[in-house]
């Protein structure tokens, strides 16, 4: 029997992660862009007519949704667990507490400027809906630099720059396909002169030499760089393919800057990026209610009646918009229907790790890394340059970025150890990359997604991976569904999962809805 396109998924994500498992979607055609227009959304002024809403959670769905049906003139309640808004888009600044569930409570102690983005990262230029707020409410941004060729890959205990690891294996594949094509062993697939065309080419995207050999030519690095009057550049030799291919974890870090959402340019909000769940904070800020965590979630005839806190508080409205997570809807007292239980458990939750230090910038001054992502196969997982500040004395540097990129069971043996065992695992990963500089590193902090109050996780595994739009089974669909007066939002409710942008384009989905809802009851 054949496999499913679901199946192949599967197997593609449990070897190489989410992100490979993305890049397949691509190529089976299932990957989704934002909708065209949907930065210009709009409830019809005046639609609300005073009709009441109250919010559950003030992170990018609950801020979205607010500010859209203030403007449609809905009385709006916005109920926060947490003491902030921004939910998962969480920068850290000096003096922020960080609280872990069962752990040790950190303290921020960064300089004044700096600042770790422990949840969202960065926002792709093709996410038009939140970059579209961030236009309207004069969030300022700048470049992200998702890719760079000079960050270090560490993999099998030997480091390497991106750039000789790049283009030493596209300089192989190359000629490997050249000498499929010279042994007339394509002739069957592509017409003659199409073959010779693809043979041309080969021999200038690869670097082939006359006779189909591949050679550097200095895109992957010099052992000597060419310098004044007569010192010649030295093109490093290429790497073997075993050296290139250690073992199973280095696919990711190949195919990363292709996935649709981390191709170049990439953005960030300037200072940090919470700023632009704080510029929509600060259009609704009347309306949002910090420090009321939900106890529980319930129905009085067609209207809802919520129970917070702090001490025991209750807020009644016409319609509600829940964005807390399914995992967090689970455990809640509530009135939902057998299948809504039924969905809210049916999916478990992606639990990344970051670990941040600051630093004076060894990375800019020393190797001349400006931004990027570099990678290995250690505990570690990932290392994060910054972008912002370039050239400033200090910067945070993100050194450890843990989601199953390069180990698939990696997230729980990282999540186990404690906080100085991932600073000194950090330490360790960055001594490997950057030798004599580890020392560098200090005021560490780390966040735990799975150990984070009010999250437990950042976006559901939805059968297929995260992103799949084919095949998300009775939970999804139950979950598109109103539950009365009470509709649903968040980036889980998207084909842009983990995003700022699904976030915000769930949000305007359940906001039709309400209106739909407000209308058919007003026909009635």
């Amino acid at each position: 029997m054949g496999l499913t396109r679901r199946a192949v998924l599967e197997r593609i994500g449990a070897v190489g992660g989410v992100g490979a498992a993305y890049l397949a979607m691509e190529t089976l055609g299932l990957a989704v862009a934002t909708p065209a227009g949907a930065e210009n959304f709009e409830l019809p002024r005046g639609s609300g007519g005073g009709k009441s809403v109250v919010i559950l959670g003030a992170g990018i769905a609950g801020l979205v949704s607010a500010y859209e049906l203030r403007r449609a003139g809905y009385d709006v309640t916005v109920l926060e667990a947490r003491d902030r808004v921004a939910g998962r888009v969480w920068t850290i600044r000096g003096g922020d507490a960080v609280e872990q569930m069962g752990r040790p409570l950190q303290r921020a102690a960064f300089d004044e400027g700096l600042y770790f983005n422990a949840g969202a990262a960065r926002l792709p230029s093709t996410h038009r809906c939140i970059l579209g707020y961030a236009h309207r409410l004069g969030v300022p941004l700048e470049v992200w630099v998702n890719s760079n060729r000079n960050v270090p890959w560490d993999f099998a205990g030997k480091v390497q720059p991106e750039r000789r690891m790049v283009n030493d294996i596209r300089g192989h594949v190359g000629e490997l396909l050249a000498k499929a094509i010279d042994k007339h062993a394509l002739d069957q697939e592509m017409p003659k002169d199409e073959l010779a065309a693809f043979r041309q080419f080969l021999a200038a995207y690869s670097q082939l030499n006359g006779e189909g050999r591949y050679q550097t030519g200095g895109s992957s690095g010099y052992s000597v760089d060419g310098g004044g009057y007569n010192q010649v550049p030295q093109p490093v030799p290429p790497l073997s393919l075993k050296e290139l291919l250690p073992n199973q974890a280095i696919t990711l870090p190949y195919i990363f800057e292709h996935i649709h959402e981390m191709q170049a340019t990439m953005l960030q909000p300037v200072g940090g990026m919470d700023r632009i769940a704080h510029a929509l904070y600060e259009q609704v800020k009347p309306s949002v209610r910090l420090s009321s965590p939900i106890t529980a979630i319930r129905r009085t005839g067609d209207r809802v009646r919520i129970e917070h806190g702090p001490g025991t508080q209750a807020t009644e409205a016409d319609y509600c918009v829940c964005t807390i997570p399914m995992n967090l809807l689970a455990r809640l007292p509530n009135d939902f229907s057998p299948a809504k239980k039924a969905a809210f458990r049916a999916v478990n939750y992606f639990q990344p790790i970051k670990v941040a230090f600051e630093s004076p910038r060894f990375w800019e001054t020393d190797d001349h890394i400006y931004g990027g992502l570099g990678w290995t196969d250690r505990i570690t997982e990932t290392i994060m340059y910054p972008s912002s500040g370039i050239g400033s004395p200090k910067g945070v540097l993100v050194a450890s970025y843990v989601l199953a990129f390069t180990r698939p069971d990696n997230p729980q043996a990282f999540s186990a150890l404690s906080h100085e065992q991932r600073f000194q695992a950090c330490r360790e990963s960055v001594e490997a990359s950057h030798p004599g500089k580890s020392h560098l590193l200090a005021k560490g902090v780390t966040v735990d997604w799975r150990l984070t109050r009010w999250s437990e996780g950042v976006t559901p595994n939805w059968p297929g991976g995260p992103f799949a739009p084919a095949d998300r089974g009775a939970a999804y669909a139950e979950l598109l569904k109103p539950e009365g007066p009470i509709v649903f939002a968040g980036e889980h409710l998207s084909y842009q999962g983990a995003w700022q942008e699904g976030a915000a384009l769930s949000a305007h989905e359940a906001l039709k809805l309400v209106a739909s809802i407000s209308a058919e009851r007003k026909a009635a």
